[in-house]
């Protein structure tokens, strides 16, 4: 049996597996720095994603490793906890993703509101943009997302007094014009990835005129990874980890199964399998928290790049981590050079594509309630905190839902002669009972009511149990009583 006939998609994986692998690079890099951990740290996470959730079964064509989507959070966290902590708090959140994905949760999350997750990206976007200008410009972020944008045009006149900040400031704009570009370019120009090209031009521009500009710091591939001591286990005990540690989880295994159900739409191989993909999640999280690196998800961008690249099995993304382990052995001096305004402007770049413009206004057109939560929950992220923002877009969004589930019309006919005929349709709950009351009482008491409540599609206990007692208490002595029909 040779190989092709034992391994027949063999050649098209092999090939976006490399294609992967040179978008992953300065992805797991830049994300890393921007999370204020070493990068190499970012490389680690990038490996585990591809050689052990990999392997996994779950989504076939889905890549995962460190994500623009979680840089805002793990920055707070490791302002907040240290980086020594971080360990744990990936390790804690990769146990409760398994835990879900065992108990069946991980198909619960396709019932979170699309507004509320896209609103949860939006308000990434806006924080990692604000921030990671700070970044290219070689200046210290303030701590908050208001604070971050609010500072942006002082930030701007300090950078125009200095020669080194410009200089800086420019390789990162350079390097997001280089992105943008690059789609522009002939197809066979296309095959290396606009992020590498980006990076490679402005590391080589940096290098040739000797540029004053910070480049990434690096420590090889052993000296970064720490696995948690007793000291780090020791912050469980405190109560305030343990919200960071459910926001990984939660926000990490929200991103997965969002991007594989986008993958989905992508190619017609094998659907995913939501309770096992969140445990291949789970897996690689556990490893990456043992190995004290940076949270993974699965990564729209990544993933995308696998099925255009022509991928058909798993194989091509345990390749690419295979690829980054190479890279990461052989080549970490490699990492030094690179130019930080670079890997600023790859996320300035990420953080702009995670804001959804298209589904804003095409929300507003048609479902103005969804388009406000959105932008509510965005807001909240940027101007509170990840979790907060989160929690604040679904509660609007329960409300929302409770709002219209509880959505009822009223029609009164009086014709001036005989009875008055009243008709309720939609959901009577007790939301609603009080307005339905009202109407109802100001109705006259000295003429016959017909109360028709054939249109309810739901009349709970309590709306129930009010309108028969209205009906009883409404009409004066002589009058009919009213008659209710209930179908």
């Amino acid at each position: 049996m040779t190989m092709l006939s034992k391994f027949p998609y063999l050649r098209q994986d092999f090939l976006a597996s490399i294609v992967v692998f040179l978008v992953a690079v300065p992805l797991c890099v830049g994300v890393a720095v921007a999370s204020g951990v070493p990068a190499e740290l970012g490389l680690v996470t990038g490996i585990v994603g591809g050689l052990v959730t990999g392997l996994m079964p779950g989504s076939s064509l889905q890549v995962s490793g460190p994500a623009a989507g979680l840089t805002v959070l793990v920055f707070e966290a490791v302002s907040e906890f240290g980086v020594a902590a971080l360990g744990v708090i990936v390790l804690m959140a990769g146990l409760l993703q398994l835990a879900m994905g065992f108990f069946g949760i991980g198909r619960w999350f396709r019932a979170i509101s699309v507004s509320v997750v896209e609103g949860m990206l939006c308000g990434i976007g806006l924080v990692i943009i604000a921030g990671q200008v700070y970044a290219a410009a070689g200046l210290k972020a303030p701590e908050s997302g208001i604070g971050k944008i609010a500072g942006l045009p002082g930030a701007f006149a300090d950078a125009l007094g200095s020669t080194a900040a410009l200089t800086s400031l420019a390789i990162g704009a350079g390097t997001v014009a280089v992105i943008v570009l690059w789609k522009k370019m002939p197809k066979a120009v296309q095959s290396v990835p606009g992020a590498l090209a980006a990076v490679v031009l402005a590391t080589v521009v940096a290098l040739a005129f000797n540029l004053p500009v910070a480049t990434v710091q690096v420590e090889g591939l052993l000296g970064v990874i720490q696995p948690p001591g007793s000291e780090a286990f020791g912050e469980l005990a405190g109560p305030a980890i343990w919200g960071t540690i459910v926001a990984f989880a939660l926000i990490a295994s929200a991103e997965s199964l969002f991007s594989a159900a986008a993958v989905d739409r992508l190619h017609d191989g094998p659907r995913t399998h939501y309770n096992k993909e969140m445990i291949a999640q789970g897996a690689g999280n556990t490893l990456c928290g043992l190995l004290g690196a940076l949270p993974m998800t699965a990564v729209i961008v990544r993933s995308s790049a696998n099925v255009n690249a022509g991928a058909k099995t798993k194989a091509s993304r345990v390749l690419h981590g295979v690829w980054l382990l190479l890279f990461a052995a052989a080549l970490p001096s490699a990492l030094a050079l690179i130019p930080i305004p670079a890997l600023a402007g790859i996320l300035v770049h990420a953080g702009w594509k995670l804001i959804p413009f298209r589904q804003i206004t095409g929300l507003w057109r048609s479902h103005k309630g969804e388009a406000l939560i959105l932008v509510i929950t965005a807001v909240a992220i940027v101007t509170v905190n990840m979790f907060e923002g989160v929690l604040i877009g679904l509660a609007l969004a329960v409300v929302k839902t409770a709002w219209e589930a509880s959505h009822l019309k009223m029609e009164v006919i009086d014709k001036g002669a005989g009875p008055i005929q009243v008709y309720l349709s939609g959901n009577a709950t007790f939301l609603r009972l009080p307005k339905i009351l009202d109407s109802l009482e100001a109705l006259p008491q000295d003429r016959p009511i017909e109360l028709n409540l054939s249109g309810l599609h739901h009349l709970d206990h309590a709306c129930r149990t009010a309108l028969e007692g209205w009906a009883e208490r409404h009409s004066t002595s002589g009058t009919d009583p009213v008659k209710l029909t209930s179908t």
